[in-house]
């Protein structure tokens, strides 16, 4: 199994997926992940305790989806699947939700396709969100998400390495009814100092996707269309929440579509 692994996937180039998994403790990581989740860590100490915060606050954006009546997710960027999943929590609050997961990692697609096998309102695609053309285009996304009802988009701890971002969101955004929510978090370089934001760049170069800090204003600009709920754009332990802030930062925020920003806008 470990030569099929090495014969399909390219386990010299880190992942982010599986930098994150290593964070969270995770095993479904290589030597190559390991060492540059480490310099990551190196360049900021508390970055276990902020992933571990971006879990908790994707937990609670779902459940605050679904307690606004949302019934159906497109979950960007999924990563490797750890409990509690997305449309665990959802279900949690509404039984019949759905969920589209989308990553291009092929080991994040494959633990996701076994992991979620038998459940007919789950499904996995194997996708760059890039290109979000074909993400909509993809019959499981076609099969589960109507796009002439609310939506939960999730794009959580993805679009640092999405330099399209704006695009992205605003292509999606036009095709989602009024009532959708965007429920997103990413880096920012606010609370960096110049030589920590070098180093968590330096780790991320040779990275499958390198990483694209952000200023709060540009994290601003990836919600427009949408009306931001409260507490508006905060670090993620923040968000609904009296968690402790880390010093290298995740912004995160909840953005509810309007009647006048939705398609065509």
């Amino acid at each position: 199994m470990e030569e099929r692994i090495h014969d399909v996937i390219d386990v010299h180039t880190p992942s982010p997926a599986r930098m994150y998994d290593y964070w969270l403790g995770g095993k479904d990581n290589f030597a190559a992940d390991r060492e540059a989740a480490e310099k990551v860590i190196a360049a900021h100490p508390e970055q276990r305790e902020l992933v571990r915060a971006n879990r908790d606050f994707l937990v609670r954006a779902v459940a605050y989806l679904a307690e606004q009546g949302i019934e159906q997710f497109l979950d960007l960027g999924t990563g490797i699947p750890t409990s509690p999943n997305v449309h665990e929590v959802a279900r949690e609050i509404r039984p019949a939700a759905r969920v589209v997961y989308v990553d291009n990692d092929p080991i994040v697609f494959a633990h996701n396709q076994a992991f979620r096998a038998t459940d007919d309102r789950v499904a996995t695609v194997h996708a760059d969100i890039r290109r979000p053309g074909e993400i909509l285009g993809d019959p499981a996304v076609k099969r589960l998400i109507d796009f002439d009802r609310p939506v939960g988009l999730l794009a959580v701890a993805v679009l640092h390495f999405v330099p399209e971002g704006e695009e992205v969101i605003a292509t999606l955004r036009k095709t989602m009814a009024p009532g959708s929510f965007l429920a997103l978090s990413t880096g920012t370089y606010e609370g960096l100092s110049p030589e920590q934001r070098e180093r968590i760049e330096n780790a991320y170069a040779k990275a499958s996707a390198p990483a694209v800090i952000r200023s709060r204003a540009e994290i601003e600009r990836l919600f427009t269309g949408f009306d931001v709920v409260d507490p508006g754009i905060v670090h993620v332990a923040k968000w609904r929440a009296d968690g402790p802030e880390t010093q290298g930062r995740l912004l995160a925020g909840v953005g509810r579509l309007g009647t006048s920003s939705s398609a065509g806008s």
